[in-house]
């Protein structure tokens, strides 16, 4: 065995072939793959190896397109079957929130380039005439380019392309420990000797867990069972093959929550379990004598589903069972892989919790290996970025959630919706009055959030649709009142972070795409990547010469500190501090907010005394050390108060006494968002994305480009240069029952010319906003746009940003 290289993968399934062949194409030869048993012996070997491109978000769409272009060319290259085809797969919607669901994917596959057809009732039946005719059928969704691959096959292809390219396998050879080496790069020790690295990648299957706690990390992921039948042959298939007619779609029905395909003249039956029969694996530790084994069959825990699938299709009970397949695979709290740089050590990658490894394994190897060898993923990757869970993670929690995201893997999914296991989790001292208040609670970094606000704690009932609802007449008011008198919003959950040190102003200036505040000043600034893509979204307080206090996204707490940490001099003279544990915010705002706070502080909050964008520290009733910026995310005047948690009780409480009576209302982060939308206010993870400039985000006010280096300057000022590509514009568009939402699809004079980043209803001006990334010739103010929302063609128009108040005068008031 070698004795160095500049990569090592550990994982020899087909995550670790894809990301071993792709880092030889994007010219890393240099590079080895340690598999403890044989390729393939995991997970993979006994995947069913379907191939789906349905999922509600753009990034994730091109990526599961991206896997079967890739094995696409792997074929190719080979010039030998891996199994792959592409016979399609047709979903079948029984119930109308079903088939919004389909109608609502229409535009994000428009927006992806994934091909999509919605079908009525009858082209279901055409499609696929094995479906016994049922008077419940909505229709249905065809997705033509899905299929399925032989995961063997396709495993083994890549990794003879990699060899082929100079990579090097060892099988047998298993990895036992790792070791940090003083010049940043790995020690691997295995039964076959050590082997040292520049780069290491884990891709390591059902052994995620327990082999990522070698270096200290916990990964949220965990083995769950999961099993497929196959017939005999039926005839009327194999009748079909003889007379060279296609294959028919994969066929999805909720009514019997499985996957039916065809299987060499027979038919997989592929059933997902319900949270109360799931199984899970190795929660552990994956026995030392599992290897390429199966368990055994469990017929119970799909019962219900075989009998509705033999009424769906009554082809599949005139032939008998053939076999059952039954093994661990990964899965995460959200049914999304983990991948991308560990936090907290460099130069080691995670690639793990693959919920269908054969599907993410060729977009996985491709972007892993940008990201290496580039220093770039080269697209948006956030939303399966390993960092984007917080310290919230546990055993017992992963085991919860995994238990209700496969659980629920049939049923129909719906942006916003808020699924109850493993919760509260992480509440402010706030979260009983505020549940007392009517409080119906969402999920932030493991924080409970308020969503909105009900008259009364029997109302508080979570509605999720892609339908108007009852509970929007309850944000119209929270909405009314922040506008006209006043509303407190718990932000408990955001991220703060201290800096300080004596060269921490050097140092951050250095990240930060906008000056440096003056000391008791407030700005935005946004850090970029070196090609000026938005990485992270700071509030920054300056509190002295050489010490700040940076707030940021509940959601990106860990990226955001990975990412500082490890840029940080070395010579300890820059300090980072996490304090989002420790300390409470309350957002105060709307015209009344000074008459509601000044009589519980002696701070002089008149506009001369406390200008908009300044931070003081002082006292809120018995509250002290209290640190009042005034800031908003909503337009209005208003103040956040960031606190001792052990305050936060104490505030809410006197805040809601002193503001009720003045017409104060509490309101949650729906109310919000649609306020940040009416102020044209860019959103992290929406329009502030690695894979769009800041100055593509219409953030020119905000970077600095004459101010010194800092990271992506050079990128931007060659936009600057050359022009945008890109342009991040405002929408307005008509409500019709359904809103939009985020990555459709955008048309102008019938030509797609981009797509959705976030949108919804504005309650204040009763009509859809949306900001939409689009090309730079048709962004002026009036250019009339199409967006594709819920399978319609809605008419909108480019309109100025910021809708509500433009200037920002009700904000400075």
């Amino acid at each position: 065995m070698k004795s160095h290289a500049k990569v090592v993968v550990v994982g020899g399934g087909a995550v670790g072939a894809a990301i071993l062949y792709r880092l030889t194409e994007h010219g890393c030869k240099d590079v080895v793959l340690l598999e403890r048993s044989k390729l393939t012996s995991g997970s993979t070997w006994h995947a069913a190896g379907l191939l789906v491109t349905f999922v509600r978000s753009i990034h994730i769409s091109k990526m599961m397109h991206e896997s079967i272009d890739l094995f696409t060319e792997v074929e190719q290259k080979l010039g030998t079957s891996v199994g792959l085809r592409k016979v399609g797969q047709l979903r079948v919607a029984n119930t109308q929130e079903r088939m919004d669901e389909f109608l609502s994917y229409k535009g994000v596959a428009d927006a992806a380039g994934v091909p999509c057809e919605i079908l009525t009732p009858e082209q279901v039946q055409e499609k696929h005439p094995l479906l016994n005719p049922n008077e419940n059928i909505k229709g249905g969704i065809l997705v033509p380019g899905d299929g399925y691959i032989n995961p063997s096959d396709i495993t083994m292809g890549m990794a003879k392309l990699a060899r082929d390219n100079g990579a090097k396998i060892y099988q047998d050879t298993e990895a036992q420990a790792y070791e940090k080496l003083p010049d940043g790069g790995w020690k691997v020790v295995t039964d076959k000797g050590d082997i040292t690295c520049e780069h290491l990648v884990f891709a390591t299957g059902n052994y995620a867990r327990e082999n990522a706690r070698r270096v200290g990390l916990e990964l949220p992921c965990l083995p769950i069972v999961h099993q497929y039948w196959t017939t005999e042959p039926v005839p009327e298939l194999v009748e079909r093959r003889k007379q060279g007619l296609p294959e028919y779609p994969i066929l999805r029905d909720e009514d019997y929550g499985a996957y039916l395909r065809e299987d060499v003249g027979g038919i997989q039956f592929g059933p997902y379990e319900f949270e109360k029969d799931l199984k899970l694996f190795a929660v552990d530790g994956v026995p030392k004598d599992f290897g390429m084994d199966l368990l055994p069959e469990d017929f119970e825990a799909v019962e219900t589903q075989w009998e509705k699938a033999l009424e769906r299709v009554p082809t599949l009970g005139t032939v008998g069972i053939k076999s059952n397949t039954r093994g661990p695979f990964q899965m995460t709290p959200d049914e999304l892989p983990l991948m991308g740089p560990a936090p907290g050590l460099d130069n080691l990658w995670i690639a793990e919790g693959m919920p269908g490894g054969i599907m993410w394994s060729g977009t996985i190897g491709e972007r892993l290996a940008r990201w290496i060898v580039n220093g770039d993923p080269g697209m948006d990757v956030s939303e399966i970025d390993v960092r984007r869970f917080g310290d919230y993670v546990t055993k017992r929690w992963t085991m919860e959630k995994v238990h209700q995201t496969w659980g629920t893997h049939m049923h129909a999914h719906i942006p916003g919706e808020d699924r109850p296991r493993a919760r509260p989790q992480k509440t402010a001292p706030s979260y009983d009055l505020l549940t007392a208040k009517g409080a119906v609670w969402t999920l932030m970094n493991g924080w409970e959030f308020p969503r909105w606000f009900a008259p009364s704690p029997e109302l508080a009932i979570p509605e999720h649709s892609f339908r108007q609802t009852e509970h929007m007449q309850f944000v119209t008011d929270e909405v009314k009142a922040v506008r006209e008198t006043a509303g407190l919003l718990e932000l408990t959950p955001m991220t703060k972070t201290i800096v300080r040190g004596p060269l921490a102003a050097k140092w951050l200036d250095g990240i930060l795409a906008n000056a440096l505040p003056k000391v008791g000043r407030v700005s935005l600034a946004v850090a970029c990547n070196r090609n000026g893509g938005v990485e992270a979204e700071y509030t920054v307080v300056r509190d002295g010469e050489n010490e700040f206090y940076l707030v940021s996204s509940p959601t990106a707490e860990v990226k955001n500190w990975d990412m500082l940490n490890k840029a940080l001099p070395k010579d300890g003279s820059v300090i980072l501090e996490d304090v989002s544990n420790q300390i409470g915010i309350l957002a105060l705002a709307g015209p009344r907010s000074r008459e509601i706070l000044q009589p519980l502080t002696d701070n002089d909050l008149s506009n001369e005394a406390f200008p908009w964008l300044t931070s003081q520290m002082g006292e809120v009733g018995y509250a002290n050390k209290v640190r009042l910026i005034r800031v908003s995310y909503n337009g209005e005047l208003g103040w956040e108060l960031h606190h001792p948690l052990c305050f936060n009780r104490h505030l809410t409480d006197l805040l809601i006494k002193e503001g009720e009576p003045r017409g104060m209302k509490l309101f949650g982060v729906e109310a919000l968002e649609s306020m940040r939308l009416e102020k044209s206010y860019r959103a992290i993870w929406r329009e502030l994305r690695p894979d769009i400039s800041a100055l593509e985000a219409g953030l020119d006010r905000f970077v600095k480009l004459d101010k010194g280096d800092f990271t992506g300057r050079d990128a931007l000022r060659k936009q600057t240069e050359e022009g945008l590509t890109r342009k991040l514009v405002m929408l307005k568009l008509p409500f019709r029952e359904t809103s939009v939402i985020a990555d459709e699809a955008v048309f102008h004079n019938g030509e797609l010319v981009g797509h959705v980043t976030s949108g919804g209803f504005s309650y204040h001006l009763q009509h859809d906003l949306a900001f939409a990334l689009v090309r730079p010739d048709v962004t002026a103010v009036g250019t009339a746009f199409q967006v594709r929302i819920h399978n319609e063609l809605r008419d909108g128009v480019v309109i100025e940003e910021s809708p509500h108040d433009p200037t920002s005068a009700r904000a400075r008031a």
